[in-house]
């Protein structure tokens, strides 16, 4: 096993296939130094125009290298070949959409003015070094998310990627490089936990931003509380996808298929808690439960060992706890065999978790008020889904559930122009569309009488 804290260790057979070296104290530095420095200079020397080019360079890049982008987090991660091909292509087109929108996006922005001669107004600017922490499970689409907006406003980064994508790590810094942008302006960094504590209370990084779970989004906030920086956190998820009424049950049903086992479960957003109508719930159970078994023969492997390992020891807990699963085959190292839980008590301590893998649980509920109180039963508010045949159903339950998302009769319905972000344990700050490129900006207000 790896020596090293970066290290491709391919899921699918646990190979070890490469290992790259930990950062040294003063590669950080210069690391630092050299963001800092190309903010000072590139950032303040060029023009919103001359920046959205750039990024339009990476959009190109990636879609020229998509073939050997995909290969390589299948290697890292295990994600299947098409939906690794299909991240790469949803990153371009965050990195496009900032290049056409950007001089919109940070146009002045005029205030009226309640008494007084003269004029107002608010100017967009960058604020400096950002910090990047990103996981594992979208090694393209996290960066995107991060980079596209911050990189158009002139801010410079530093990238700290998870341990095991160091190679989809080195793929962006060069295409970064091969775009054009100047040393400096976006920095990859094989750091410590340590280390990277360092940077975030170096005074020359003016914020966070972290994608992952909810003890490293704790820890990183309390180190950038202390430090007064500015932090955006898009942590987990225990997605509601409630299901009051169809006139397509089989359509709901591979909805909920799909909302589920995108990345095999690995989803932040994915609907992990299916929340059912008991006039619907014994026909969706069965059509639902026997779509699931039938995805046992070709599913991909977890992100690792380490994962299955997690996943099945929240699994049976929840079955000690009194639930019942439903599932076929067996857990071979980091492939774990899709299955359905049902009557898992609110007692259990799985009912509040979020379970990251191929796990559907379902709910039964008697009414719409039912529906929201579990589907609000949760310490995270990130995303949700509703299907209902009733437009006004559907719209007072959307107000009613708590979180950063509603997704009315769709799943995998996401975009780039829509903001992404959540509330309670699951974060703060949006990301994506005009929201995402607003939160590590001086807003800074010139008046002029």
């Amino acid at each position: 096993m790896s020596t090293s804290l970066y290290a491709v260790v391919d899921p699918s057979t646990g190979e070890l296939v490469q290992e790259y070296p930990t950062a040294t104290d003063e590669q950080i530095e210069q690391a630092v130094a050299s963001a800092a420095k190309a903010h000072k200079e590139w950032s303040r020397g060029s023009t919103v125009a001359e920046r959205a080019a750039l990024i339009r360079k990476v959009a190109e890049l990636h879609t020229q290298r998509k073939s050997e982008l995909a290969k390589i987090i299948q290697r890292e991660m295990g994600k299947p070949l098409d939906q690794s091909e299909g991240e790469v292509d949803f990153s371009a087109a965050i990195y496009e959409y900032y290049a056409d929108n950007a001089e919109k996006f940070l146009a002045d922005e005029p205030i009226d003015l309640v008494e007084g001669e003269g004029s107002a107004l608010i100017r967009r600017s960058s604020v400096g070094v950002l910090l990047g922490i990103m996981p594992w499970n979208y090694p393209y689409y996290q960066v995107a998310r991060f980079a596209g907006p911050n990189l158009v406003l002139g801010n410079t980064i530093v990238l700290k990627h998870a341990p095991q994508c160091p190679e989809s790590a080195a793929a962006l810094q060069q295409i970064f490089l091969d775009a054009g942008y100047p040393e400096g302006a976006y920095v990859n960094v094989y750091a410590t936990n340590d280390q990277i504590a360092e940077v975030i209370a170096d005074p020359r990084v003016q914020g966070v931003s972290l994608t992952g779970s909810e003890r490293a989004g704790a820890a990183v906030a309390e180190i950038a509380g202390r430090n007064l920086k500015k932090v955006v956190l898009e942590l987990g998820g225990s997605d509601p996808f409630i299901l009051l009424s169809s006139d397509d049950l089989d359509s709901a049903v591979e909805a909920a298929i799909d909302g589920r086992f995108e990345n095999t479960g690995q989803a932040c957003n994915a609907a992990k808690r299916i929340i059912v109508a008991e006039d619907i719930y014994d026909d969706f159970l069965d059509k639902f439960t026997k779509k699931v078994l039938d995805k046992a023969d070709g599913l991909a492997p977890l992100s690792s060992v380490a994962a299955a390992d997690r996943l099945d020891e929240q699994v049976k807990r929840a079955v000690d706890d009194g639930a019942t699963l439903v599932s076929e085959g067996e857990r071979k190292g980091a492939f774990f065999p899709p299955g359905v839980l049902t009557g898992v008590s609110p007692d259990s301590p799985s009912y509040k978790e979020e379970l990251f893998g191929p796990v559907a649980t379902v709910y039964k509920v008697t009414s719409e008020e039912e529906a929201v109180d579990v589907a609000n039963d949760t310490p995270f508010g990130l995303g949700s889904y509703v299907f209902t045949t009733d437009d006004e159903q559907a719209k007072r339950v959307a107000d009613r559930i708590e979180a950063g998302m509603v997704f009315v009769n769709a799943v995998g319905a996401e975009g780039v122009e829509l903001p992404f972000g959540g509330v309670k344990r699951s974060g703060f700050g949006r990301e994506l569309g005009r929201f995402g490129i607003d939160e590590f900006v001086n807003k800074k207000l010139i008046r002029i009488s």
